[in-house]
């Protein structure tokens, strides 16, 4: 399953070449990630049950620039590469649909011990495994 995130570049995020700042593209990753857990109503599970999602490594390859008021999108993708999800990010142009940047993010699901948990099967079904 894609999940998909649309945003729009906004003056702050540029650098002083007239193009988003690289830091900003980890922004916009962050954001989408958070969202797949919003649609999918897995943000609430993780507030009941006291779990928390951390990032581990990420891996991010640019690949064009992006400039003012572009329309982009991010594509989310989740695979289990145990004992991490992986989230396979890309960040598309909308007009162009030419890809910005490539990243794979890895994540762990932490109880309030700070011990890995295993995500239910409810959980894992909602986001398309």
């Amino acid at each position: 399953m894609v999940f998909e995130y649309f945003l729009e570049v906004r003056g702050y995020e540029l650098d002083s070449f007239q193009h988003v700042n690289n830091a900003v593209y980890l922004h916009y990753l962050e954001q989408a990630r958070w969202n797949v857990f919003k649609e999918t109503n897995t943000f609430a599970f993780f507030e009941k049950n006291r779990i928390i999602p951390v990032v581990i490594e990420i891996n991010i390859r640019y690949i064009q620039e992006s400039r003012l008021f572009e329309e982009l999108v991010v594509k989310t993708e989740l695979k289990i590469e145990e004992p991490y999800m992986a989230f396979y990010q890309d960040i598309y142009k909308v007009k162009t649909q030419k890809k910005c940047c490539a990243a794979k993010v890895k994540h762990l699901f932490l109880d309030e011990a700070k011990v890995p948990s295993a995500l239910p099967e409810e959980i894992l079904k909602k986001w398309g495994f």
